[in-house]
């Protein structure tokens, strides 16, 4: 995350519907379900579970707020889940909350869809390292029917990756990228010592795996999976912007926010 002035966003801009969307109250409850595990948490152990088991920080970042865990979700796609203490100053049985936040140049190309459901598998995270819990799925190697259908829906356009693309890919995604005989790999580390595998073959199609040392100890096979579909998303989001030359498959439209739609001037379409 970048050290100088950074720009804030809200979920409600990047979703940009002109009225209080779905994704704006999707976080107000998990703030709520969630904030009982951080009234009284030790600062110091919470500030070891970001930094060694997500890559994040805690901070300010200047909204009043107690303390803020920062955390990248890709490079320059920034979340900031900010806490403030009220004790009960307002009389309305709210002693706390979280605000989210969102910054970096490509923060408004990732859908609230997608930030949200995140943000819910980072907060879920938190609350298990906190208690000392184990995720309950570990089916690692079996693929969900979500997930089956998600690899043949964006197979597609991975077909317009060219061995140009290598060092630029890898720096949007924040992974490893290497052209294989009839396709290409990608490993991305999501959290410390967890890791997604995507293997694109031409003639076999998509695929995806998941390991590392603590897989099994922080993320579920079902979060981890979706976390590889962000990873998916995104990388259909580098194709589309490099290829809008071409006829792409209608799924490449599919992956942005309505804000950057509503910038480019794209009729917007939901999953």
């Amino acid at each position: 995350m970048p050290s100088e002035k950074r720009q804030f966003m809200t979920i409600g801009q990047i979703d940009a519907t002109g009225v209080r969307g779905p994704h704006e109250k999707e976080l107000e409850d998990i703030s709520k379900s969630k904030i009982s595990n951080f009234i009284n948490v030790d600062i110091k152990a919470l500030e070891n579970i970001i930094n060694n088991e997500l890559g994040g920080i805690i901070e300010n970042i200047g909204f009043s707020e107690n303390w803020t865990i920062s955390i990248e979700m890709f490079p320059e796609v920034n979340i900031h889940m900010a806490f403030s203490y009220f004790g009960d100053e307002f009389g309305d049985g709210i002693e706390a909350e979280f605000k989210f936040y969102f910054s970096g140049k490509y923060v408004t190309w990732v859908p609230g869809e997608d930030s949200a459901t995140y943000i819910d598998i980072v907060m879920d995270l938190l609350e298990r390292k906190l208690k000392g819990e184990e995720p309950f799925e570990k089916n690692y190697d079996t693929q969900s029917d979500l997930m089956k259908k998600v690899l043949v829906q964006r197979g597609e356009p991975f077909k317009f990756l060219q061995e140009k693309d290598q060092k630029e890919l890898e720096s949007f995604l924040g992974a490893k990228v290497w052209k294989i005989v009839n396709g290409w790999r990608i490993k991305k580390e999501i959290f410390p010592e967890v890791f997604t595998e995507i293997i694109w073959d031409k003639e076999e199609g998509l695929d995806i795996k998941f390991q590392g040392q603590r897989l099994a100890k922080n993320l579920g096979s079902y979060h981890v999976e979706f976390i590889g579909i962000f990873v998916l998303n995104h990388i259909l989001r580098y194709i589309t912007v490099h290829n809008l030359d071409k006829e792409l498959p209608d799924i490449c439209y599919i992956m942005f926010s309505r804000l950057y739609t509503k910038e480019k001037g794209w009729v917007h379409r939901t999953r």
